[in-house]
């Protein structure tokens, strides 16, 4: 198929649940492509000389590679592919912002400059990641001679997961320590179910133990252990702890009952199950108008959330415009599908309680746009004397999180940044204690899944040069 024919076919639509339908239930709002989709969507790469979406791709896969296998219908070959430097694709393939990543490097959309016109990428990387489970058979890679070293990895989260999978891979042995009773950190404690399956992080993580990682739960490093005492039984330690301490506002009212952190309400909602109450036995407030505060992909979990768990009434509260939301486009879009409303241009002032300390009302301040700060965005500027106020009976809090500050905290050798994300050697992912490294949401703060595989990456190859050679 030359470049003409291919230009002349369009974008291939993902089926998907009726947001009448899904905001009934917890299933996953996109169902995946079919096979004959998945190969006509493959078949408008135009399969790039210079491949501009793989500079875009933070663990840099043959991206064109592995569409041109689906295109020729070897999904198996397309999948061994992206593993060559992806240990997570049916991960990644849903929750990574591909449009501002490989996507938005791709000819398709750049000649145009509409990035709905590129090929869609994470959405191929799922079909074939989905295709694999679906066939029943887990295809383990032969493993190399053991070297007779053995690593540590803290957190199973994204970083974590891809430390471990590049170790073992390189023939060491591997254990990670997860503090929570399950693996995924984030992906399991703070991704609902209907955007990622647990099933998913499951089966990952399922493949990394039969690749030989060995997992070690309920285990906090930093209390049951600390890094000192890591490093007398392990040759090198991984630390990917994440970002699990939650921002705040800093207003009146915030430590009212009905006041949640996106963590905790979440966490929740997710990890424990409360939308299955009674059958599962973690309650949450049955909240009917919920208001959340925040911008990001984490606030349109959160509110989409709500209206699963009851919810008549879901606010967005958003200090600047649409424009300016970090969020993904899709997640913004489903959203609004399912009800939730918008209220934009608006920052809280005060949260206001009643009589027994619940909350019932919100002060809301108007703002306007003005010039860009630091972050590119136009700033929020306060309207004087603009205040109004809406009913609410609970408000989640989804402004942000800080790097989990128990090991820094136990660990003095370590070095911080003043917010508390630990400072670390951005070519090799060293830490300032010799033998540790670190990486993902404890080094960046809340940042993407695919950022935090990157340093993953980046660390288990220099973890490996320095378990193999002894030099730091």
């Amino acid at each position: 198929m030359n470049a003409k024919e291919r230009l002349q076919i369009p974008p291939q639509s993902m089926p998907e649940q009726e947001p009448h339908v899904r905001i009934h239930n917890q299933q996953e709002v996109p169902l995946g492509f079919t096979p004959e989709l998945a190969v006509k969507e493959a078949q408008r790469c135009l399969q790039c000389r210079k491949a501009p979406c793989i500079a875009g791709c933070p663990v840099s896969i043959d991206i064109p590679k592995f569409i041109k296998m689906i295109e020729d219908g070897d999904f198996k070959g397309a999948l061994a592919k992206i593993k060559e430097r992806n240990m997570l694709p049916a991960i990644c393939g849903r929750v990574c912002p591909q449009e501002e990543q490989c996507q938005v490097q791709c000819t398709l959309s750049k000649s145009k400059k509409a990035i709905h016109l590129a090929v869609s990428i994470g959405k191929l990387e799922r079909f074939v990641a989905d295709w694999e489970r679906q066939q029943g058979v887990m295809d383990i890679p032969s493993l190399p001679a053991k070297t007779g070293k053995h690593a540590a990895v803290i957190g199973s989260g994204p970083a974590g997961l891809t430390v471990a999978g590049d170790l073992i891979l390189m023939g060491h042995d591997v254990t990670v320590f997860e503090a929570l009773h399950k693996p995924g950190g984030v992906l399991t404690y703070g991704i609902p179910e209907f955007r990622l399956p647990k099933e998913i992080v499951n089966y990952e993580v399922e493949y990394l133990k039969k690749l030989g990682v060995t997992f070690k739960f309920d285990y906090v490093i930093g209390k049951i252990k600390s890094i000192e005492e890591l490093l007398e039984e392990f040759d090198a330690v991984f630390i990917g702890t994440g970002a699990g301490l939650p921002s705040f506002l800093k207003v009146p009212g915030e430590n009212l009952l009905g006041v949640y952190s996106a963590n905790e309400f979440l966490t929740r909602a997710n990890l424990m199950k409360a939308y299955d109450f009674p059958a599962s036995d973690t309650p949450i407030f049955a909240a009917q108008t919920v208001a959340t505060i925040g911008g990001g992909n984490v606030a349109m979990d959160s509110a989409r959330s709500a209206i699963r768990l009851g919810a008549k009434k879901s606010y967005i509260l958003y200090r600047r415009s649409e424009k300016e939301m970090p969020a993904r486009i899709e997640e913004i879009e489903h959203a609004k599908e399912e009800g939730v409303e918008f209220h934009l241009l608006v920052n809280p002032t005060r949260i206001i309680g009643n009589n027994k300390g619940w909350v019932k009302e919100i002060e809301l301040l108007k703002m306007e746009l003005g010039e860009p700060d630091a972050s590119g965005r136009r700033r929020p500027v306060p309207i004087k004397g603009s205040e109004f106020i809406i009913p609410v009976d609970a408000v989640v809090v989804a402004i942000g999180n800080s790097p989990n500050p128990l090991i820094p905290k136990e660990t003095p050798e370590i070095k911080t940044q003043s917010w508390g994300g630990i400072i670390i050697d951005e070519q090799t992912g060293k830490t300032s204690m010799k033998g540790v490294w670190a990486g993902g949401d404890i080094v960046l703060g809340a940042a993407t899944v695919i950022l935090a595989m990157g340093h993953g990456r980046i660390a288990a190859q220099n973890m490996h040069e320095y378990m193999m050679n002894g030099q730091w």
